[in-house]
């Protein structure tokens, strides 16, 4: 199977400009394509995963990656899917987490012998003149046809700003320098993207008189149809010391049902024979599945020693067994008051919760037990004493655990 027909089998391509020629591309290895990823964090997280994944594939198959950092879009904020405007980052944070990415991306993509580029749109966008972009760029761009984007159309009713209104002339103009400097003659991006990445192909048709192509990556939903990546304390990041490996095996181990044979498809690099085998799977086999969707995931991301660790740490958990590698939380004298702490604080500290309304009622709606025995009042308090050595086990939830240990 050829790689267009496997992104197909595989439910990964949702939009594209010209599927003959991009099939025409990326199976003869003629593709130079670029994917964006903008700094606004210092870890990339599960949003991202899906488009490391793809450039993987891609290069595996003979193409080019350039992985564009965006340290001059990051200046500005993406609208898209926003109801509120992108919190303004300074060029020194920009830099720390475009400095992170590099790190993190070298796990997926082969950066040795200019088998792919990583590149930085600040080097162009930063000495842009104003009346030039105006004159040059601005010209191409009907202001009819911008409002019209779906990524518009959402903040307009907050209010859309003049600085986000520019996001998408700025990603348009990447794909123009790109091509121009790279020969990138193909952009990849969420489908939430759609409308930047064809005034990207429109303004390279208007300046250079040529085509080039875009096609978008079907997001990755739930059978509920909300974004997949996120727990209750936050983001799931790829960075360890931000969620570990055994919540980031952990949280792939618990996806629904109706989810997880969906995302081994998208995600993994399971044989498309092995994993059809397993569409008929149900009950227990269901539960084998997620094994694999969260072994081969967290091996992709920490490597297979980790993998190793998190899923004989969750199987011995889960079996009553000794966790040791269980994800530990520490506590310090300040956490303690008269020699006590209570079962809020804990789960706070502990990470399971975000907040301590959040603790109560986890508590309330009894989900919550430490070391086995499970805590149904809110007031109930711990000695420091009975923390120290190997701590104790808090678990919310059924599949939900940290060992509190005092430091």
């Amino acid at each position: 199977m050829k790689i267009y027909d496997e992104l197909k089998a595989r439910g990964l391509i949702a939009q594209v400009t010209d599927e003959e020629l991009i099939a025409d591309l990326i199976n003869n290895g003629k593709a130079t394509f670029y994917i964006g990823f903008d700094p606004t964090a210092d870890s990339l997280h599960v949003g991202h995963f899906m488009a490391l994944c793809l450039m993987k594939r891609l290069q595996m198959a003979g193409n080019k990656p350039i992985a564009l950092i965006g340290g001059g879009t990051g200046m500005i904020g993406d609208p898209s899917g926003r109801t509120d405007m992108r919190q303004m980052m300074t060029p020194e944070t920009i830099q720390h987490n475009c400095d992170c990415f590099k790190e993190q991306m070298s796990k997926f993509i082969d950066f040795s012998e200019g088998k792919a580029l990583m590149v930085n749109n600040a080097d162009w966008l930063m000495d842009l003149n104003y009346i030039e972009v105006l004159r040059e760029v601005g010209a191409h761009f009907s202001v009819n046809r911008m409002l019209s984007a779906e990524c518009y159309k959402q903040r307009m009713e907050k209010g859309l700003s003049f600085l986000e209104f520019n996001y998408m002339i700025m990603q348009a103009y990447d794909f123009y320098a790109l091509y121009q400097n790279y020969g990138c003659n193909l952009q990849f991006g969420g489908d939430d993207q759609w409308s930047n990445m064809l005034a990207g192909t429109e303004l390279i048709r208007r300046k250079l008189g040529k085509d080039a192509s875009a096609m978008t990556i079907t997001l990755l939903l739930n059978s509920e149809g909300k974004k997949m990546g996120k727990t209750q304390s936050g983001a799931v990041w790829l960075d360890p010391n931000k969620t570990s490996p055994f919540d980031f095996y952990q949280y792939w181990r618990n996806v629904g049902d109706a989810d997880v044979l969906k995302c081994i498809r998208m995600l993994t690099f399971l044989p498309l024979e092995q994993i059809d085998e397993m569409d008929s799977w149900e009950g227990s086999q269901l539960n084998q599945a997620k094994e694999i969707l969260a072994y081969e995931l967290t091996s992709l991301v920490h490597g297979e020693e980790e993998a190793k660790r998190a899923q004989e740490s969750a199987r011995a958990l889960f079996s009553q067994g000794n966790a040791a590698e269980m994800p530990t939380a520490e506590l310090t004298e300040e956490d303690f008051t008269d020699g006590k702490i209570d079962i809020l604080t804990m789960l706070v500290k502990s990470g399971l919760v975000p907040s301590k309304s959040e603790a109560r009622r986890a508590v309330q709606q009894g989900g919550v037990a430490v070391d086995g025995e499970k805590v149904a009042d809110i007031y109930a308090a711990f000695e420091k004493d009975a923390l120290a050595g190997d701590g104790v086990v808090i678990k919310k939830g059924k599949k939900n655990f940290r060992k509190v240990v005092v430091k």
